[in-house]
């Protein structure tokens, strides 16, 4: 556990929780200073020869408390100068200065693929992420998501028997989306759930993208599986290239929104890929990470610049998956054919339901049946 007589870490948790200053600032802060304590010591002069508010830096009673909640919740609280700190994303110049951790601590050092795709993905989607996850870790490859509605949901489920890092927006007791309760505390248990926000931190929509860059960090590369042309997905997969990493996708059909996304970062080139065997030959022919630069502040207003990850163009990190049969199994539905009894697992609608539905779908047009008992949007 933490500890609350950390001292270190009650500096690092000052400088994180400080209003305005961000990651990239505190990366900056500490290319000059030796320590955390120096840094906060040194932040208020700072502040005021750039003509800024003194930052409101929170007093160590407020963040030990924070140290103890997670004590008490079973959480880990990782800084940066910690030996068993994640080197890969120790490795990014906007790394968190710390991170909470749930789980299997040495899944962070692991060998690790980051997948994430589509919310509103399709039956075949699901079907293939589950499949691809299950096959990177037999193959003793960490799968790196961020425990989303569709894509990211199915990568953890076929990876959860060998070990799942998890990344969540929000405090590492807030479930979401609340359909993954199980999921959430099946990764605590067999993975491992991390997060730089504090325990009872509800996400925001700007705290998405801040998640995203932590999924790559923590991997070696980035697999795409389904992605609209305006997703968190190609953020992610942006973030990917910038710090380094392989970018990944899997091509998908030109008619169907959701390959959009992926086919144009196919173009751009990433990397195509079909299979583990794909996935594993550019992993393991990837030159070794870079480590990004730790740059001290030429001077005291660029310290307190706007970290890029408050200016990001949010997507909207959620949609509430459809409630109405004949809705959700047409969110399903894609070019690529699937069965009925798919449709029924992926939806977790029963067969009876899923039948009436799918006669309702072809009935309106917005289904084509297969020899085979196959179904595909025409």
């Amino acid at each position: 556990m933490s500890g609350g007589a950390d001292t270190p870490l009650i500096d690092w948790l000052r400088l994180a929780r400080t209003p305005g200053l961000g990651p990239v600032g505190i990366a900056r802060l500490m290319a000059r200073y030796d320590t955390p304590a120096e840094a906060i010591d040194a932040l208020p002069g700072r502040a005021r020869r750039a003509g800024r508010a003194i930052p409101a830096i929170p007093d160590a009673d407020r963040v030990s408390r924070e140290i103890e909640a997670a004590d008490r919740a079973g959480v880990r609280l990782l800084c940066l100068s910690d030996s068993d700190y994640p080197a890969a994303l120790a490795a990014i110049p906007d790394a968190p200065p710390v991170i909470a951790v749930k789980g299997r601590t040495e899944l962070l050092d692991a060998f690790a693929c980051g997948m994430v795709g589509a919310r509103n993905a399709s039956a075949a989607g699901l079907r293939l992420a589950r499949e691809l996850a299950h096959g990177l870790g037999s193959a003793e490859v960490c799968v790196v998501s961020g425990l989303a509605r569709g894509i990211d949901g199915a990568c953890h489920a076929g990876a959860l028997e060998t070990g799942t890092v998890a990344v969540l927006a929000g405090g590492l007791d807030h479930v979401y989306p609340p359909e993954h309760d199980r999921l959430h505390a099946a990764i605590a248990e067999q993975g491992a759930l991390v997060s730089e926000m504090p325990l009872g931190h509800s996400p925001r929509a700007r705290d998405f993208p801040r998640r995203n860059r932590l999924i790559s960090g923590l991997s070696r590369g980035v697999l795409v599986v389904e992605a609209a042309l305006r997703s968190g997905s190609l953020i992610t997969a942006r973030l990917a290239a910038e710090q380094g990493r392989e970018v990944m996708a899997v091509p998908g059909s030109p008619i169907d929104p959701r390959a959009r996304g992926t086919n144009r970062i196919l173009r751009e080139g990433a990397h195509l890929v079909e299979s583990v065997e794909d996935i594993l030959a550019i992993l393991r022919d990837s030159p070794p990470l870079p480590f990004g630069l730790r740059e001290a502040a030429t001077d005291d207003a660029d310290l307190l610049k706007t970290d890029w990850l408050d200016d990001v163009e949010t997507v909207s990190p959620d949609l509430e998956a459809p409630v109405d049969p004949v809705a959700r199994l047409r969110a399903l539905l894609s070019p690529a054919p699937v069965s009925a009894d798919e449709l029924a697992r992926q939806s977790g609608l029963p067969p009876g339901q899923v039948q009436a539905a799918l006669m309702e779908l072809e009935q309106e047009g917005h289904l084509a049946r297969l020899p085979g008992g196959l179904v595909q949007t025409p």
